[in-house]
């Protein structure tokens, strides 16, 4: 691939040309940008172009997502660069910290429920009435009947 000249690296990008050089498809660069992770500006012409540094963006974008991350803890991050800048890497030190903190969450609480899940399948009772995972201690039994869970929604 040849190399590009100093002139070429300022030029702005179009929609397409980040999708091609990010993987990612056209529509999900217009979402990126109306959910506030990235920013165009329009062209004489009326098109969207980016900076060239939306490419890193659109990269860290897709790592956290990966992860597991909610656009609105991707958005938080974002936004937290001082001048709305792309990600340094000291950004991205400071950054993967915290959401590795979350990851190691996620997984402990995953690895826990795999734990149980394994005696469930164990025991064999097939009781809602007393099963450790649905209804761990009879807690639920005090909310009334129905479908009622004892844990909290998990945040992904």
């Amino acid at each position: 691939m040849p190399r590009m000249t100093p002139e070429q690296c300022d030029r702005p990008l179009s929609a397409g040309q980040v999708a091609v050089r990010s993987a990612v498809a056209v529509s999900t660069i217009h979402f990126y940008e109306a959910q506030g992770l990235i920013k165009s500006w329009r062209s004489a012409g009326n098109q969207r172009r980016y900076g060239r540094d939306v490419l890193r963006r659109v990269a860290v974008i897709k790592v956290a997502q990966r992860l597991g991350l909610p656009l609105a803890t991707i958005r938080t991050a974002m936004d937290s660069l001082p001048g709305g800048r792309t990600p340094t890497a000291s950004d991205w030190q400071r950054l993967s910290k915290e959401w590795r903190a979350d990851l190691e969450r996620r997984i402990a609480a995953l690895k826990k429920l795999s734990r149980e899940l394994d005696g469930c399948i164990g025991c064999g009772c097939l009781s809602l009435k007393i099963c450790r995972l649905r209804n761990a201690w009879d807690h639920l039994s005090e909310e009334g009947s129905g479908p009622l869970l004892l844990d909290p929604p998990v945040n992904v």
